[in-house]
């Protein structure tokens, strides 16, 4: 048995999901009209609280082209210093659009409103613009961090104030949702777009969404065909999305509670510890040196059939999705433990090279 908890990526459609992909009516999105895509649309914007919403193939797509309709070449926009869109996305935003980022450092993905006062630059021939503020939420590189409701509420209200847009990566939105108990259009409101996910906790094995009003999407789906983002019968992949949105929600809690069981091994091992606290599906650990490096951990795991990313030399990265059971997540746990109290006494070798992905 393998427990794969390298991502909630890896998830695959269900049977269900499957059938209600095949059985999905389609047209050409390009030229026409798809009705699978256009109702996919109306429930994401819906569950938004926007006018609008347009389908893409993944979130790079929809956080690139929210950068490009919020701020032209010359400008920048503020965002925390270890988000996915400034670190994961090829800096696409300066290759694609001409755009600048400035990084902010957050406290576990979380930046607090006053390290926004003074940040923006005066109008002078001589600097970029400051014309955008980015989020995320929950925060990857966090931990599956949930953004302060209410910080999130002021950091709006000051960029806004201030003639600034606002932009939020929801790629995991909805275990924002399902941790607060606040809805998705809660947390959605004080942004001008919002970007969420279908393919990984939800399940779905393709696709992301943009909302906004319906002018941003108007100009948003003119840059999505400069980008190759237009697909033609693609309600095929968007049916698994609309089923994701209509099935997978709630169920997020089980992957909450599936990390916490993790998060209570690691506790218990001797060598791992937890920066903070679990509260998501995200769990990041760090490996103490006398275990070897995180990658050495990793690799061990993997040996004994548990799949984990290494991040660096001393964290490692598991996060739980529908694709495991609480008792292979149980089962996951007692090998952690169990390798690392081999490596702390002795007994295990640390496995060499670690993982090539």
């Amino acid at each position: 048995m393998t427990v794969d908890l390298r991502s909630d990526t890896v998830t695959r459609p269900s049977e269900a999901m499957r059938k209600a992909m095949a059985e999905s009516l389609v047209g050409d999105d390009v030229i026409d009209t798809d009705p699978t895509i256009l109702e996919l649309q109306a429930l994401t914007a819906e569950l938004l609280g926007k006018e609008a919403a347009i389908f893409m193939p993944s979130g790079t797509m929809t956080n690139q082209i929210a950068v490009r309709i919020h701020c032209k070449p010359g400008d920048e926009f503020l965002c925390e210093s270890s988000c996915h869109i400034f670190n994961y996305e090829q800096g696409a935003f300066a290759q694609l659009s001409g755009v600048v980022g400035r990084t902010l450092p957050g406290d576990g993905g979380v930046l607090a409103p006053a390290q926004f006062h003074g940040t923006v630059r005066p109008i002078d021939e001589h600097l970029v613009r400051t014309r955008l503020v980015c989020l995320e939420n929950t925060h990857n590189r966090g931990g599956g961090r949930v953004q302060p409701f209410e910080w999130v509420e002021e950091i709006c209200d000051w960029a806004h104030e201030s003639g600034l847009r606002t932009h939020l990566d929801g790629a995991r939105l909805f275990n924002a949702v399902v941790a607060s108990g606040r809805s998705a259009a809660d947390w959605a409101r004080p942004f001008d777009t919002v970007s969420v996910c279908f393919s990984k906790g939800l399940g779905a094995p393709v696709g992301s969404a943009l909302a906004g009003d319906k002018e941003a999407i108007r100009e948003a789906r003119f840059h999505r065909k400069l980008f190759g983002g237009g697909m033609r019968q693609a309600g095929v992949i968007a049916a698994g999305a609309l089923y994701a949105l209509r099935n997978n929600i709630q169920r997020l809690a089980d992957d909450h509670a599936h990390a916490r069981i993790l998060a209570e091994a690691i506790e218990r091992s001797p060598g791992l510890s937890l920066p903070r606290p679990v509260e998501t599906n995200i769990v990041i650990f760090d490996v103490s040196p006398e275990l070897g490096t995180a990658a050495e951990y990793a690799a061990t795991l993997e040996q004994r059939g548990v799949r984990m990313f290494a991040m660096g030399p001393t964290q490692v990265r598991a996060v739980t999705h529908l694709d495991v059971s609480e008792a292979e997540v149980r089962c996951a746990a007692d090998i952690m433990e169990e390798v690392a109290a081999g490596l702390h006494c002795g007994d295990l070798q640390p496995a060499q090279g670690g993982l090539a992905y």
